[in-house]
């Protein structure tokens, strides 16, 4: 009885672990894109994209762990953890956002160091890329530990994934601060390649994941 009501709030945290994913990432999107514009830095903006596209990713996360929750949870064969019609069209749709951005961003950035364009300031992209490793290293710490627990490669995997989003907030403050301390514009252009390139491989592995079980980690 006491493992069924401490698996039934083990569950209840990671809904709301995915939830907080969720909005979260949904404000940091819409803060990223405005400055992303308004100080005119591609890799804020794509940052910001990418936020958007993990909304997308993390409605999906959140669905499967009200699976989960109903049926019993996962296992070490992952039997219950493989993504069912709805999560894998999620992460169908996911990974194509992901391949689009990557493109537009390597786009944008090559015209950028060609025409040796520069933001008016990276000072946003600190600030936010600092928020962004705080709330992610507390997210992933919790996650891990939610899925050790309930022995869900699924919920590890999700897990994984948020790591991907701290390693995409660092090269963000990196690309940043590069910026304010040099001046040199390629700065944020390098960033935001570097931002592609993490989207590119979070494309390929969404669908990796929606065609196969869900045992894939994002490292």
């Amino acid at each position: 009885m006491k493992a069924s009501i401490d698996k039934a709030r083990l569950y209840k945290l990671a809904s709301a672990l995915a939830l907080v994913t969720i909005f979260y990432n949904l404000l940091e999107g819409l803060v990223s894109v405005y400055f992303g514009l308004e100080d005119e830095t591609i890799a804020l903006f794509g940052f910001g994209v990418d936020s958007f596209v993990e909304v997308i990713s993390g409605i999906g996360i959140w669905h499967m762990v009200r699976r989960l929750r109903q049926i019993g949870g996962g296992s070490n064969s992952c039997g219950n953890d493989n993504p069912d019609i709805f999560e894998r069209q999620a992460l169908r749709i996911t990974g194509t956002a992901f391949y689009i951005l990557a493109a537009g961003l390597v786009l944008t950035s090559l015209i950028n160091l060609y025409t040796g364009h520069k933001p008016s300031t990276t000072f946003w992209g600190i600030v936010i890329s600092l928020i962004s490793i705080l709330t992610m290293w507390i997210l992933i710490h919790y996650k891990v530990k939610v899925g050790r627990e309930l022995n869900s490669s699924a919920i590890l995997a999700d897990a994984a994934c948020t790591k991907v989003c701290l390693q995409l907030s660092l090269v963000l403050l990196l690309s940043s601060l590069g910026y304010e301390l040099t001046g040199i514009g390629g700065m944020d252009s390098i960033g935001a390649i570097g931002i592609a390139w993490f989207s590119y491989r979070e494309g390929k592995e969404a669908f990796e994941r929606a065609s196969g079980p869900e045992c894939n980690s994002c490292l």
